[in-house]
C-alpha cells in the first residue's frame, strides 16, 4: 500500500515512532506535524524543542540516553553561562546552539518558520518532511497552584512540580495552520494520519488548537490512528499521568485516548491496557509499546501501518 501518511508529533516519545516510520517508509512518503507550543525564547535565542528532538532523532544525531539534544554533545557555553550568573536552567549544548542561533537569525530576517524547518532538515539530510504546526507563535501555559507559568518554566525550570489546574494555548485561535500540512490531510491518495505517543494535553493538543486542524483530521480520507503515551497507568516519559491525576481524570490508556474523541478510527495500546476494549470508542489493536531499541520502534510503527489499513479494507 503507497501514499502519504501523516503523524502528529511532540518531542521524545513520538520522535520514536516517526523514526520507526521513517525506516519503513520512502522518505517522501512521511510528513510529520511538529508541536511548537513548546516553543520560547531563551537567552536571546527562539528553541523549538520538539522540532529539534524530532529533527536530531530523524537525522540519527540524537543523544538516545537523554532522548533529546545531540550525541556526543559538549557544554563549554553552558559553563561560562553559568559561571557568568546567566540563566542556566535550560541548556543548550555547543553544537545544538548553532541550531538556534541559525534559526533566530533567519525568523529575524522574516523567514517563516516552515522554511527554516525545511532548509534545517536538508542541511541535517533528512528526506522526510517536518513540518511546524503554524508559522505563527503559540504557547502552551499552564495555570499551577503557583500561578500561570509557560510550558518551560513548568516543565524544565520547574521540573513539573507544581500542580495544574489547566491548562491553555495562548494566541491558537488566532494562528493559521501550515497550509503544507492542511495540503497532505486533504490529498485523497492519503494512506494514515497518526497520533503518535506523544503527551495528549501538552503535545498533540496544541497541534489540534490550530484554527482548522482537527476539521481537516475529521474530514480527511485516510484512517485515523492513534498509539497510548500510557502503559499500565503509567507515562514512558514526561508528566502525563500527574496531570491527569491532578486534573480529575484517572491515569490511563483509555482517558488519554478519549482526548481525541471524534476523530478516531483505531488505537493501539499495549497488552496490559487491553482488558476492556470498549472503553475506547474506537477499534482497538494490541501490541508492545514500549519503544526502547530501533527494532521496537520500528516494530511499532509496521503495526501501526497495519491497523491503519486494516480499516481501509474494512471501509
Amino acid at each position: 500500500m503507497t501514499g502519504r501518511v501523516v503523524a502528529l508529533s511532540g518531542g521524545i516519545g513520538g520522535a520514536k515512532l516517526a523514526l520507526g516510520l521513517s525506516r519503513i517508509l520512502p522518505a517522501h512518503e512521511l510528513v510529520v506535524v511538529a508541536n511548537t507550543g513548546d516553543d520560547f525564547e531563551h537567552l536571546g535565542l527562539a528553541i523549538s524543542p520538539d522540532l529539534d528532538t524530532l529533527m536530531y532523532t530523524l537525522a540519527g544525531l540524537a543523544d538516545e540516553a537523554q532522548g533529546w539534544g545531540l550525541a556526543g554533545e559538549s557544554w563549554g557555553f553552558m559553563a561560562m553561562v553559568d559561571r557568568l550568573g546567566g540563566e542556566s536552567w535550560f541548556r543548550l549544548g555547543d553544537r545544538d546552539l548553532a541550531v538556534h542561533v541559525e534559526r533566530t537569525r533567519r525568523l529575524r530576517g522574516g523567514t517563516p518558520l516552515s522554511q527554516v524547518t525545511a532548509d534545517l532538515c536538508k542541511a541535517l539530510g533528512l528526506g522526510v518532511t517536518v513540518l511546524p504546526m503554524s508559522d505563527d507563535p503559540i504557547r502552551t501555559r499552564l495555570e499551577t497552584d503557583e500561578g500561570w507559568l509557560n510550558f518551560q518554566d513548568y516543565f524544565v525550570r520547574r521540573h513539573c512540580e507544581p500542580r495544574v489546574i489547566r491548562l491553555e494555548y495562548h494566541d491558537a485561535e488566532q494562528a493559521r495552520p501550515n497550509p503544507a500540512i492542511l495540503a497532505a490531510l486533504h490529498d485523497p491518495a492519503l494512506r494514515a494520519v497518526i497520533v503518535c505517543p506523544s503527551n495528549p494535553w501538552l503535545s498533540i493538543a496544541p497541534i489540534l488548537a490550530v484554527p482548522g486542524m482537527r476539521k481537516a483530521i475529521a474530514a480527511c480520507a485516510a484512517p485515523v490512528v492513534a498509539v497510548s503515551p500510557i502503559i499500565g497507568g503509567r507515562a514512558v516519559k514526561g508528566p502525563i499521568a500527574k496531570i491527569m491525576a491532578e486534573l480529575g481524570l484517572v491515569p490511563s490508556a483509555a482517558t488519554a485516548l478519549a482526548h481525541y474523541d471524534g476523530l478516531l478510527d483505531a488505537v493501539i495500546v499495549d497488552p496490559v491496557d487491553a482488558a476492556d476494549p470498549g472503553a475506547y470508542g474506537a477499534h482497538m489493536a494490541v501490541t508492545d509499546t514500549l519503544m526502547t531499541t530501533l527494532a521496537e520502534k520500528t516494530a511499532l510503527a509496521a503495526r501501526t501501518l497495519d491497523v491503519a489499513q486494516s480499516v481501509t479494507l474494512a471501509r
